[in-house]
């Protein structure tokens, strides 16, 4: 797959501290799915597909020795591919650590590609992958997505109904999301206090710079494990 390697990184934003998991002490993607955590099986997809330059994983800054760690312990064989470095305390903050890491310590201009991923995803495919970098080369933005399966109900009040969109223009966004590096460090560098506090998601911030953002289908094998009950459905796909 050589020929994919052209200027892309990865960044797996490792930032939750687990308490959905009900497990406060251990972030959630540090528990085991399977024979290995779940954040050292996301971390080899990235690895085997073959096509980004380096993979930055951003973890909580206590947590980057236990990261190192397994690395070592799971993934020797890729261990010149994979970097860690400390995450922020908001998911932009991890995002834009991520980007000045690819800037101090590789080539980076204005054609490289970032690729942003959940650790708690490890389901991810090789076509999203590819599929993520060819958009972002494109466009300079693209959202994974999967079509809405189920009616969404909007109430602005939390206890009436004020609209019912419809269905068949709505998608649930995974990831990865995938930028053009400069130009989402641009767009990120430009929020203003408020804005930085309420945009948490990268693509809401180009949509509302008007800058595109592509979509790029997802799957619903790409899941993201948040509860107990996850974690049980991703052990049985483990299985298959």
């Amino acid at each position: 797959m050589s020929n994919m390697k052209h200027n892309a990184y990865a960044a797996i934003l490792a930032g939750g501290s687990g308490t959905r998991m009900g497990s406060t002490d251990k972030p959630k993607q540090f528990l085991m799915l399977g024979d290995a955590p779940i954040i050292v099986h996301t971390i080899e997809k990235f690895c085997v597909f073959g096509g980004f330059d380096r993979v930055v994983v951003l973890c909580p800054a206590e947590w980057q020795n236990q990261m190192r760690d397994l690395l070592e312990r799971y993934l020797p064989a890729h261990a010149d591919q994979v970097d860690v470095a400390a995450g922020g305390s908001m998911r932009n903050d991890t995002v834009m650590n991520a980007i000045r890491y690819m800037q101090d310590n590789f080539d980076v201009d204005e054609d490289t590609v970032l690729v942003t991923h959940d650790a708690v995803r490890p389901f991810v495919s090789h076509r999203i992958l590819q599929e993520n970098i060819d958009a972002a080369r494109e466009h300079g933005a693209c959202d994974t997505v999967v079509p809405a399966t189920d009616t969404i109900v909007e109430s602005l009040d939390g206890a009436t109904i004020s609209a019912v969109p419809d269905r068949r223009t709505l998608y649930q966004g995974q990831t990865p999301q995938s930028f053009n590096l400069l130009k989402l460090k641009e767009l990120i560098e430009g929020l203003s206090d408020e804005e930085a506090a309420t945009l948490t998601d990268a693509c809401k911030i180009f949509v509302l710079r008007d800058e595109p953002v592509a979509l790029v289908a997802g799957d619903v094998g790409n899941m993201k494990i948040t509860y107990p009950q996850d974690l049980r459905v991703a052990t049985a796909l483990m299985g298959d």
